[in-house]
């Protein structure tokens, strides 16, 4: 059964960088494109990055251009986010999602079938 486990999240000063990993158990990463959401307070759920499987195709929402990088290991079956200049508006609680083997990578949250417990990730002076 697949299981995806976020963790890296905390509190960072305006200008800090953060790296969240995801966990991915019960499959072999290879098939599964793999999404980072978030979702702030009071806000909808937002696609932040994607991962095709088996290839380097990458998608980004427009505000985690240059300053997020998705990357994923193989070995270790894990799919981070390097996220830099993290600024207040980037407060949100982080998902990470995967669709059903071989599906395309998208950042639509509602095409995703399974999802971790997310992480929090506070921006603040």
């Amino acid at each position: 059964q697949l299981r995806l486990v976020e963790s890296g999240g905390g509190l960072v000063q305006p200008g800090g960088s953060l790296r969240l990993s995801c966990v991915v158990s019960g499959v072999t990463l290879d098939y599964y494109s793999i999404g980072w959401f978030r979702q702030a307070p009071g806000k909808a759920r937002e696609g932040v990055s994607c991962i095709r499987h088996s290839s380097a195709l990458t998608k980004y929402g427009d505000f985690a251009k240059d300053r997020f990088i998705i990357s994923r290991h193989y070995a270790k079956n894990t799919v981070y986010l390097q996220m830099s200049r993290l600024q207040p508006e980037d407060t949100a609680v982080y998902y990470c999602a995967a669709l059903n083997p071989g599906r395309m990578c998208d950042l639509t949250a509602a095409t995703y079938e399974y999802w971790g417990q997310g992480t929090q990730v506070t921006v603040s002076s």
